[in-house]
């Protein structure tokens, strides 16, 4: 099954404090900018195999750091840049547009880092249900608790979009409930889509403006999303973090999407809260709405401190005892200094290179 990742990571100086990225997103295709100023980007193009997934990371982004190495920049893999000055969104016509209709806490979004993995479409209702079911895994790579030096959620990044950025339009920014056919997900997209249009004019903006800068395939920022282009099936919960982390991440998810082609799918009825969600060799076994966004929830703000949230996705299939979220390192501080925050900043840019070397290593043996 075809897979890829996309992944941010802020862009630091050799002081920790965010810089562009300057010649790091021109290294190849792979590489680009983001919507803000310090944040670059890596995409894989999609890999038959997990094998051919890591080496690709790994290898692309090598090559950045021997660039970033050689114009003293550096990678870092947070979530948040935890406390840092004002960012700025680089000049962008659909972002202004965004900004206009989604108001003033659509900048919460500058400053966040996150991770998107593709999977290949096939049964992409049951996809789609699966991966609703399975956004609690967020929590396995929980990496800033910070938002502007504030403790406010394991995954403040996820906090920021879901609680702040689209407030005022929840539809377009949180889990959408369960489908019984493809057609239903484009009808809501259709739907979001009118929506945001409607609000655009309210505002003044012309149609035409909105038309040539955003589409139903692109108008929401839900954590699952459907992509025509590419053509996949999207989950952009994750925040940034190790390459290491997100490898395993993706091999896992990948595991379970595999799985659902052999076997059933089916969502419980009336189940306890405190057991419910299995992938076993029988079948594929989802919770109840209501309770997969419950521990959605709940692994956005406690991450793997909660019990239930690592019982239930160890049902589920991962192996939670590998993964050792960074928000669980960093946390425990209701406020971080901005020159605190640089001084992390630097220390999980070091943390990053070690693990891309690691991983370098491992591709030689």
């Amino acid at each position: 099954m075809n897979t890829s990742i996309e992944v941010e990571y802020w862009v630091i100086d050799t002081d920790g404090e965010l810089t562009s990225p300057g010649a790091l997103a021109e290294i190849s295709d792979q590489t680009e900018r983001e919507f803000v100023e310090p944040l670059f980007e890596l995409k894989t193009p999609p890999c038959e195999t997990i094998d051919e997934l890591q080496r690709t990371f790994v290898v692309e982004l090598d090559d950045v750091l021997s660039r970033a190495r050689r114009v003293d920049k550096r990678l870092v893999p947070l979530g948040t840049p935890i406390n840092s000055d004002e960012i700025e969104r680089r000049p962008d016509e659909r972002g202004r547009i965004q900004k206009e209709v989604v108001g003033e806490n659509f900048d919460y979004a500058k400053y966040c880092a996150g991770t998107h993995i593709h999977v290949e479409k096939r049964n992409v209702t049951d996809q789609l249900n699966t991966l609703i079911a399975l956004d609690a895994a967020l929590a396995l790579v929980n990496s800033s608790p910070y938002f502007q030096g504030e403790r406010i959620a394991s995954s403040a990044r996820a906090y920021c979009y879901r609680k702040k950025s689209y407030e005022e339009f929840p539809k377009h920014g949180q889990l959408w409930h369960y489908v019984e056919s493809v057609g239903e997900w484009h009808r809501r997209l259709e739907n979001r889509y009118d929506e945001f249009k409607q609000a655009a004019l309210e505002e003044g903006i012309d149609e035409s403006e909105v038309e040539e800068h955003f589409s139903p395939d692109d108008v929401v920022w839900t954590p699952i999303r459907l992509r025509e282009a590419m053509p996949t099936v999207e989950w952009r919960s994750p925040d940034a973090a190790l390459p290491s982390q997100l490898l395993r991440l993706a091999d896992e998810l990948q595991s379970v999407m595999e799985q659902l082609h052999h076997t059933t799918v089916e969502i419980e009825r009336d189940s306890d809260p405190r057991n419910t969600g299995h992938v076993t060799s029988d079948g594929i076994s989802l919770p109840e709405f209501d309770t997969a966004c419950d521990l959605a929830e709940t692994a956005m703000h406690d991450g793997l401190d909660s019990t239930e949230v690592t019982r239930y996705l160890d049902r589920m299939g991962f192996s939670v005892d590998d993964y050792h979220p960074i928000s669980t390192r960093i946390d425990g501080r209701q406020f971080v200094p901005k020159s605190d925050a640089r001084d992390l900043r630097l220390e999980y840019a070091s943390l990053l290179e070690e693990d891309v070397d690691r991983l370098v290593q491992s591709l030689e043996v």
